[in-house]
């Protein structure tokens, strides 16, 4: 049977609050500059791409960029 345990791998504790660097670290991932973004433009650019060979490569940048995150 599968069971689901709420457990970090790698257990932290905050002992004091940094919003600024919080609101860094958001817009670093999912700003409008940030690595999210910059995935899904390489994903959707390979669509126009004339050679399978620029389509692979933007496939794979692509795909690795969205696993960093």
């Amino acid at each position: 049977m599968w069971q689901y345990q709420k457990k970090l791998q790698y257990p932290i504790n905050i002992k004091q609050t940094n919003p600024r660097l919080a609101q860094l670290i958001i817009t670093q991932y999912g700003g409008p500059d940030g690595e999210l973004g910059a995935s899904l433009r390489y994903l959707s650019q390979r669509y126009s791409m004339p050679y399978p060979e620029l389509k692979a490569i933007l496939t794979d940048i692509g795909s690795e960029a969205s696993e960093m995150e």
